[in-house]
């Protein structure tokens, strides 16, 4: 018999009377429970426990409380990523049979689920114009469920109708499924405004810093909560703890990442409109703007850190732009702490036809820009030095 010690699993966490200022990184998969009957009490919810990391662990739990509080609710859970929340909540509420009416401005992924994944599984969708109500409701079948909508679109920046199609949910009884990336709570506050299930990609504007995947879901009635924990822990959507324990840090300083990327954006976005190469820009802040009085209502004057323009001319001139900033991330993705540049033709609407890109107003010249907290002379400068290239 060997007089080594076994160290395998026979080594206590240390005790302590102080605690850690640091919410403490913990990765463990499984957690041990004392008898059979403490995990029947941890099931039923008579204990508070863990077992399985799939079906939830401390780290995303933290991050679920700070989200909710940020939206003014209770129960959210993060997800592994924010197209996983989406999947989530259409497969755990969703039926074969029924119906959604989605925005026709969504994200690009989210329009190919309503599109092309669903009705595989035999849920049918129609996309309809969100800052027109009278589209919206004429969009609505006797099999309609739900209603998906970005509060501002991506990536035209649209601001939706939120009053007029939270009063239709209600009259028709649909669910209300907000997906609130864009926003973020700091500009508008899907659940306390009504959403009855509120979608955030973490990955963007939480987090912040691009080094996290990570998505969150809030449902406000307790069978929806339910059904959507029971499909991601099902199909397994689940969310790392060390992804949850670096968006936690991020969220520390949202609140002055925020403010100055918004700053910056309201900055560039008077920068892009006087430049000769560009031909539109699109920011809720301008009065130019389509739907400029009601992202001021509804926003509070928080319009956000994002700007989309579209240049003159075509793939040529976009080329010419991104090459000669180098400096300027061109990236598919926003709300990292460095801006970013992503031409939607090329990435998140590719997809999509010519003709349905045309429709929705992506052309070959159209940039979304995520602005982030850079000095504001330096992001002038760059972009200014970009648009000559392009003109």
């Amino acid at each position: 018999m060997s007089d080594r010690p076994n160290l395998v699993r026979r080594t206590a966490f240390p005790s302590s009377v102080s605690r850690a200022v640091v919410t403490p990184l913990q990765p463990s998969v499984v957690y041990s429970s004392p008898d059979p009957d403490a995990l029947d009490a941890q099931y039923e919810g008579q204990a508070q426990g863990y077992t399985y990391g799939r079906e939830g662990h401390p780290n995303g739990d933290v991050l679920a409380r700070m989200i909710d509080r940020m939206e003014g609710g209770e129960g959210g859970i993060v997800t592994g990523s924010g197209m996983s929340a989406v999947t989530a909540t259409m497969l755990g509420l969703l039926s074969q049979g029924d119906h959604i009416v989605g925005g026709n401005q969504l994200y690009g992924r989210s329009l190919r689920m309503l599109t092309q994944d669903l009705p595989r599984w035999g849920i049918t969708a129609s996309l309809a114009d969100p800052t027109d109500i009278a589209a919206m409701a004429a969009a609505i079948t006797p099999a309609t469920k739900m209603i998906l909508v970005e509060v501002v679109s991506n990536p035209t920046l649209r601001v939706a109708d939120m009053d007029g199609i939270e009063q239709l949910a209600k009259d028709r009884d649909l669910i209300l499924v907000v997906d609130n990336t864009f926003t973020t709570p700091a500009a508008f506050q899907a659940h306390s405004r009504g959403a009855d299930v509120v979608i955030h990609s973490v990955t963007k504007l939480m987090a912040g810093h691009s080094d996290v995947t990570l998505g969150y879901v809030l449902a406000r009635d307790p069978a929806h909560a339910k059904a959507i924990y029971d499909t991601n822990v099902t199909l397994g959507l689940t969310a790392s703890p060390w992804d949850c324990w670096l968006a936690e840090r991020g969220l520390y300083t949202f609140d002055m990442r925020f403010e100055r990327a918004q700053a910056n954006a309201q900055a560039l976005a008077e920068l892009f409109a006087a430049h000769p190469a560009v031909e539109s820009v699109l920011y809720p802040g301008r009065h130019d703007h389509p739907d400029h009085n009601r992202a001021g209502a509804l926003l509070g004057g928080q319009f956000g850190n994002m700007v989309s323009f579209r240049l003159k001319g075509g793939r040529a001139q976009a080329n010419a732009l991104t090459r000669a900033a180098p400096q300027l991330a061109f990236a598919p993705t926003l709300g990292d702490v460095g801006t970013t540049l992503s031409h939607p033709a090329s990435s998140s609407h590719r997809a999509l036809s010519p003709d349905d890109r045309a429709a929705l107003g992506i052309t070959e010249g159209f940039f979304r820009v995520s602005v982030g907290c850079e000095p504001i002379d330096l992001l002038k400068a760059d972009f200014a030095a970009a648009l000559d290239a392009a003109a």
